[in-house]
């Protein structure tokens, strides 16, 4: 506080005292802890003085950081206490001659005396109990803009982190290109390598990267990735986005990473970015007294790597033919290093649309990330700022499609109806349509008119506008038609004899799903 409030408070301290008030209600109504209340509470107005006196012209600890510090809280007023700390420790090799909280209090007084305020934006989690040792380790991605060493020319940077959930003993890494599959699986060896083990199970988010796609709960990964897994053994589990009670800790770390390691730090090469987080690392994100556990990540994580699997040979991987991930913009083109590169008309189907690029000589070549097909084509430039925009890309490639339908629409007894029915379809799941018709047309195989009458009518009836369902729909009234099909058959079979593989054969029913599966969902 300043001499001004400090003297305020004095005074109406004394004014309590005499007014007889306990010692716990003084303290209470002016705000203030019981040591500092201790401390003025028998001093008379000359102590007083004598006493503020000395806290004026006593050195502190911290002051021969002042106006360094001072010119950093005026550039980047969100900047932390612990992260200026951290620096001082870099300084100082790691003795600053005094300790955080002397600094946090220096800081505030600063704010204070030049008006620099500081706005707080906290996030909260729901605590969660700590796996068992060696069990769990979670993996995140983020990205920073930072200042290169001119501070005018910014670059973004890429980072993958890790953290082991019991210890809370951590690993980052940081890239200055956006990651391939393969820089993925590096800095996974690079991680088991830095923990000396390999934990039972990593729990991700649901990263293209990673994940190829989520088919009814059955997890598709991308092949390169499903062939490490495979080779390190360890299990995975996909946490649903924004999931903090799943994933918090690994958010914390990205956060911690991005806002403690990188924030107002400049960019130099990306070698020694690496080299100084390493240090960062080992200083600050492991070696201090994590804030929930109460205890030093490092220390526990010396007890913990006993419980992990041991390393075997590291896994190199080669990155030079594997493709990387980009977004699609709304204008269905892909952003490429200072320049755009068109994908057909339609190729964006929301936030979520991405595809596959990969470099080969002077062209990069599009695929789509589901179908690996390929989209476009474009030769590179050498210049930023351009766009390049194939001739084809500016109308949807829908032929083979309205062919399709066409074909299926033919095959209903009820053409119009059958026609309506697919437009919904393709309406509602446009990205998927040509997968959803080809296995309406398989399902469509080998069944009798009054069937696939039956099978659009319960559908339209009960808005069931997709593949899987109109097939289950018409294998079931197909199911009813061979039973009785096959009660005539028996009729006939009690005067025929019969071998036991033809009686096999007419025994076998398909697996369909009953339609009080679908009446109980609307019932409901």
């Amino acid at each position: 506080m300043t001499k001004e409030e400090g003297y305020k408070m004095y005074i109406q301290l004394q004014q309590l005292k005499e007014m007889g008030f306990s010692k716990s209600h003084i303290a209470r109504q002016l705000e203030i802890s019981r040591p500092t209340l201790n401390r003025y509470y028998d001093l008379n107005i000359d102590e007083y003085e004598q006493l503020l006196q000395s806290m004026i012209t006593r050195a502190k600890k911290a002051d021969q950081y002042h106006d360094w510090i001072l010119n950093y809280l005026r550039e980047y007023p969100d900047i932390k206490a612990s992260e200026i700390y951290y620096w001082i420790q870099e300084k100082t090799n790691g003795d600053p001659g005094f300790s955080e909280g002397t600094l946090r209090n220096y800081i505030r007084d600063l704010r204070k005396e030049y008006n620099i305020p500081k706005t707080k934006n906290p996030r909260l989690y729901e605590a969660i109990e700590d796996p068992p040792m060696g069990q769990q380790m979670q993996v995140d991605m983020g990205e920073k803009w930072v200042f290169k060493a001119d501070k005018i020319r910014e670059i973004k940077l890429y980072l993958i982190a890790f953290v082991l959930s019991h210890s809370r003993y951590k690993y980052v890494e940081w890239f200055d290109r956006p990651l391939t599959t393969a820089d993925v699986i590096a800095a996974h060896e690079n991680a088991f390598q830095y923990f000396e083990g390999i934990p039972e199970e990593a729990v991700y988010d649901q990263d293209k990267l990673i994940l190829y796609k989520e088919n009814y709960g059955d997890l598709i990964y991308t092949h390169q990735f499903a062939s490490y897994r495979h080779k390190r053994k360890f299990r995975i589990h996909m946490c649903r986005a924004a999931d903090p009670e799943s994933k918090g800790r690994i958010e914390n770390l990205v956060g911690y990473a991005k806002n403690n390691f990188a924030a107002h730090r400049t960019f130099t090469n990306l070698e020694k970015w690496n080299e100084d987080c390493r240090k960062w690392l080992e200083l600050r994100a492991n070696g201090k007294k994590h804030g929930t556990t109460k205890k030093i990540p490092a220390q526990v994580f010396s007890l913990e790597k006993k419980y992990l699997k041991p390393v075997s040979e590291k896994i190199k991987t080669n990155s030079s033919d594997l493709s990387i991930t980009y977004q699609v913009r709304k204008d269905n083109t892909i952003p490429i290093k200072g320049n755009r590169y068109s994908v057909p008309l339609g190729t964006y189907q929301g936030p979520e649309s991405y595809v596959k690029v990969l470099e080969d000589n002077d062209k990069y070549l599009i695929y789509d990330f589901e179908s690996t097909a390929k989209l476009a084509e474009h030769k590179i430039f050498k210049t930023k700022g351009n766009l390049s925009k194939n001739s084809d890309h500016s109308r949807k490639k829908n032929d083979n499609i309205d062919k399709l339908i066409e074909k299926i629409v033919s095959i209903f007894p009820d053409n119009d109806k059958a026609s309506k029915f697919l437009s919904r379809i393709r309406k509602e799941k446009p990205r998927y349509i040509r997968d959803q018709l080809q296995v309406i047309d398989k399902a469509l195989e080998a069944k009798e008119p009054e069937t696939i009458a039956k099978a659009l009518e319960y559908c339209i009836g009960n808005k069931l506008y997709s593949a899987s369902d109109f097939r289950d729909v018409i294998n079931f009234y197909d199911k009813e038609k061979i039973k009785i099909e096959d009660d005539n058959i028996l009729l006939v079979a009690d005067n025929i004899a019969l071998n036991e593989k033809d009686k096999a054969k007419l025994a076998a029913k398909p697996a369909v799903r009953d339609l009080d599966v679908y009446q109980k969902i609307f019932d409901s």
